[in-house]
């Protein structure tokens, strides 16, 4: 090994030792994971799962803030706007990608942001309250065209991901329901119990257990395919052909973190996520470990941001300024 040969080994030891450094350094104080949504939704879980083994990884503690409001805009924009030192970071749903097609965001929902990672993805159960006489999708849409506007269902918020998955079955199904929107999917679910609300397609972590406990009747899910967590359960597109909806998790911090940050954040979130503990948690409530690099998750903004204009566009959903 000649001497440029060894000064190149002696550089690379020498960026590793650093970068090593750092991440033995981060955390020094507790970490605030922003929720932008009520306790008890789908993101809400998620989130709570996940920051218990970061908490135990990192050694400091990985704190839950809901920021609910704005159909998840407030706690999005209190992530854009926080200091990027890796100690305010967004735990986020498929509803951010929703929210660039309706509202006026102050911020850019993809260049304001450095990615980190994909956490998971699953579809809606689409959960009627016990009293609907209807047992399934064929049955919903017969009832709704029965009585146009006389099904309330819940979302978490206008123009967040629930009330667009709603919207784009109207157009499919040739139904019309009333959107009732909620801060939320926790306060949804409650008034979906109380019998205030007749039905609602809501993220699978916070209604599995409510199917299962027969507190609700899930009648299909919105993935393409059936969910292993609940498989007597059918898919929509079994009876509206082509109809799907996605839901992803995922985390992103501030613009301009530090990469050593982000490489630390994605790669013990792919561990968390490989755990037996948080696995078999996440696939008992229908959500599959995604992962990734931190890429991945700007590639699915930008997929998904023109599919959901084209819904708010024929639905005929007023944009919010």
């Amino acid at each position: 090994m000649n001497i440029q040969q060894i000064a190149l080994v002696l550089g690379a030891l020498a960026a590793t030792t650093v970068t090593a450094q750092a991440e033995q350094k981060y955390p020094t104080k507790p970490v605030r994971l922003i929720v932008p949504f009520a306790p008890g939704g789908g993101t809400d879980i998620v989130a709570r799962a996940l920051s218990k083994n970061l908490t135990e990884v990192f050694g400091q503690s990985v704190v839950v803030d809901n920021r609910s409001g704005g159909g998840g805009t407030i706690g999005a924009e209190t992530t854009v706007r926080a200091a990027p030192d890796g100690y305010t970071m967004a735990m986020v749903s498929g509803s951010y990608g929703a929210n660039a097609a309706l509202f006026k965001l102050p911020y850019d929902p993809i260049n304001d942001i450095t990615p980190i990672s994909l956490i998971g993805e699953t579809g809606f159960l689409v959960a009627l309250h016990p009293s609907v006489p209807a047992k399934s999708i064929k049955e919903l849409i017969a009832l709704a065209k029965s009585k146009p506007g006389g099904l309330n269902y819940g979302s978490t918020g206008t123009g967040g991901i629930t009330h667009l998955a709603t919207e784009l079955f109207d157009i499919m199904a040739g139904t019309k329901m009333t959107h009732i929107p909620y801060k939320g999917t926790g306060p949804a679910v409650s008034d979906l119990l109380g019998g205030q609300i007749q039905l609602i397609f809501g993220a699978m972590p916070a209604m599995v257990p409510q199917h299962k406990a027969g507190r609700l009747r899930g009648i299909a899910v919105t993935t393409a395919k059936r969910i292993a967590a609940i498989p007597d359960i059918p898919t929509v597109g079994e009876t509206v052909p082509g109809y799907e909806a996605v839901l992803w998790y995922a985390c992103w911090g501030p613009k301009n973190l530090p990469k050593d940050i982000v490489t630390l954040w994605n790669r013990e979130i792919a561990r968390a996520m490989t755990t037996a503990e948080l696995k078999a948690r996440m696939e008992s409530e229908g959500l599959e470990p995604a992962g990734g690099p931190p890429e991945q998750l700007r590639d699915v903004l930008k997929r998904d941001v023109p599919k959901w204009i084209k819904v708010v566009k024929e639905a005929n959903v007023k944009a919010i300024q």
